[in-house]
């Protein structure tokens, strides 16, 4: 029986298979592999990658929103100083991780099967994902236990997000493609935010279950995946870029924990910037990649094909794709902020209560997600990607003006509107320009167009922290010693106690309310100062509403640098859509001319249809 491929089974693939895995988990599985895909292949392989891509991403924020109940049960202080290490690398080693390696298993997808590579990741991010629900530590050691587990969970769920699109792009016609990839990058979106509420609602049950409860569902995937996905392309063999590999995630892993570090205080200063560590970080890490490009130009089989670039939908598509990212992460975290440190606590929501709700209140921006995003992609099938990409983007900036215009304690309808605003137009930007970018690639360019372009949107997700956490501790750090030593000085709290308070760096402000949490109980109490207040003052400084109020100002003066700079990039990224061209779809290799590509490298167009 022949197909596309020669079946992943047997004594020849078993010895190609680089890391070991039988390809058969349960018995009759070699039967099933035997059978060729038959017509509903593309929706069982739809459903499983989907499947894989929402646990992956929902992976990535559900300890973001849950960290306080995290913290508590490992028992670490989350606000100690040095502790706020672990805080950062408990969210960006995921991040990280994933921003780093989806190209390299992208390429090593083209290599050696983008199914088996896929299957593969389902299997580690389940080992990782049991491993995390049975911390035996506490306090620094399980923290570290959790960020290590996370790094391998991560490297599981890259091997997933780094094939999910090349799987799709290979198993449907062009005609339905942009509504595959648009359910399954929708998907992979809203996981971002699920994982938000998943959070919340889990932590108010117990920690331990915000890790147990991707243990089932990757379970079952792995199965799956393995019982059910074929490879439908044939793998190219080659030889693995093991410089390219190492200058890159070298150099990019350096530059994000440079850009991590540069948001913790240093000597004087609100932030590290003009640390010497971080200055070399940045500085090395830029070389490195700089010295990557050098070696991908000269390498017959480059694990980056920087030749892809003369595609113009694929390089617009990825410069889009990286600034709605940065601006996407850093709304998402301002919201948490927003609504968790201020807005909930000064409505009556008590602070251990609001990591939920803020999940809940966050719920029509992931409403937005899924409606505009499968329509949006099969719309573009028809219609092109360039004008849904670009008027969602244009929706995406007027709904942060429209928040930038808000105060600070809104009312919640206008900004769940401007939330579901804001979500639609991600949806109908994100579908249809993951289409055009993959539609654009020669097929045995798939497996690392698709790394490449997650690496691009990992990127701008962990860039998000380091932009807009620079620019809000910037923001508070003119406005927010003043305003918080003659608030508490006005309730009873002695001078000197209350300038050593609000001399504290304003990245610990900054973190408690990120987390959810009334730090001024926490400050005084230790020192005693709240033992020589009267009861009244006691229960002011302590309460709902005094924390939430006193930051407020100040918070919304960073709010205004924020979202600014979020609208200034969804235009920037809007231009770059437009510029992207017609529909069009690529394939011959980019780096030689040929009909897909002409005489000077450009390819040559034709509707989606006709592919």
């Amino acid at each position: 029986m022949t197909g596309p491929a020669p079946a992943p089974h047997g004594p020849a693939s078993r010895g190609a298979d680089g890391f070991g895995i039988r390809a058969r988990l349960l018995a009759g599985s070699a039967r099933l592999r035997d059978t060729p895909p038959g017509p509903g292949y593309k929706w069982v392989a739809l459903s499983n990658t989907t499947l894989g891509v929402l646990i992956a991403t929902m992976d990535a924020s559900i300890v973001i929103i849950s960290l306080p109940a995290i913290f508590r049960g490992i028992g670490l202080d989350p606000l100690a100083a040095g502790n706020i290490g672990y805080l950062l690398w408990m969210i960006l080693g995921y991040l990280l991780v994933s921003a780093v390696l989806v190209v390299v298993l992208g390429r090593l997808g083209d290599m050696f099967g983008r199914v088996r590579i896929y299957n593969l990741g389902f299997l580690v991010f389940a080992c990782a994902s049991v491993a995390l629900s049975l911390d035996p530590f506490q306090a620094g050691a399980g923290a570290l236990w959790l960020i290590l587990w996370r790094v391998v969970q991560a490297f599981g769920g890259s091997m997933l997000t780094a094939n999910s699109a090349a799987i799709l792009t290979d198993a449907f016609p062009a005609r339905q493609r942009g509504m595959a990839l648009g359910i399954n990058q929708i998907t992979a979106l809203a996981g971002q935010f699920l994982g938000l509420l998943a959070g919340g609602l889990l932590a108010a049950v117990d920690w331990r279950a915000v890790f147990c409860v991707s243990v089932p569902v990757s379970i079952t995937g792995t199965v799956w995946s393995y019982l059910s996905l074929r490879e439908t392309s044939a793998g190219g063999r080659g030889h693995i870029d093991w410089a390219g590999n190492l200058t890159f995630a070298s150099g990019a892993g350096i530059l994000l924990a440079g850009i991590t570090y540069g948001i913790q205080p240093y000597g004087g200063h609100p932030t590290g910037w003009t640390s010497p560590w971080v200055l070399t970080g940045l500085i090395g890490g830029a070389f490195l990649l700089l010295v990557f490009c050098f070696v991908e130009t000269r390498t017959a089989e480059p694990m980056f094909r920087l030749s892809l670039f003369r595609v113009r939908a694929f390089a617009a598509g990825n410069l889009a794709a990286l600034l709605t990212a940065i601006a996407r992460g850093g709304l998402q975290f301002m919201l948490i902020i927003w609504l968790q440190g201020i807005w909930l606590p000064l409505h009556g929501y008590d602070f251990e209560d609001t990591p939920l709700w803020a999940g809940i209140f966050m719920l029509p921006l992931t409403l937005g997600f899924l409606v505009a995003g499968p329509v949006s992609g099969y719309l573009s099938d028809r219609f092109g990607a360039r004008l849904f990409s670009t008027v969602g983007l244009l929706v995406v900036a007027a709904s942060f003006l429209g928040l930038l215009a808000l105060p600070v304690n809104f009312d919640y309808g206008v900004f769940a509107a401007l939330l579901l605003l804001n979500g639609l137009g991600q949806g109908m930007f994100s579908s249809p320009n993951t289409s055009s970018i993959m539609g654009s690639v020669p097929a045995r360019y798939r497996g690392v167009a698709s790394g490449m372009r997650s690496t691009f949107q990992n990127s701008g997700t962990a860039l998000s922290i380091g932009v807009f956490f620079s620019l809000m501790v910037s923001g508070l750090a003119g406005t927010l010693p003043k305003t918080l030593s003659g608030g508490l000085q006005a309730h009873g709290v002695p001078a000197g106690t209350a300038h050593e308070v609000a001399s504290l760096p304003p990245v610990s402000t900054l973190f408690a309310t990120f987390l959810g949490n009334n730090p001024i109980g926490h400050l005084l109490g230790d020192g005693g100062t709240l033992d020589h207040l009267t009861a009244a003052q006691r229960a002011t400084l302590t309460g709902h509403t005094f924390f939430p109020e006193l930051v407020s100002g100040p918070f919304h003066h960073g709010l205004t640098i924020v979202f600014g700079v979020a609208t200034g990039m969804a235009l920037v990224s809007a231009l770059a859509s437009a510029l992207r061209g017609g529909p069009e779809r690529a394939d011959g290799d980019p780096s030689e001319p040929g009909p897909a590509h002409g005489t000077k490298g450009q390819p040559a167009r034709r509707t989606a249809r006709s592919s």
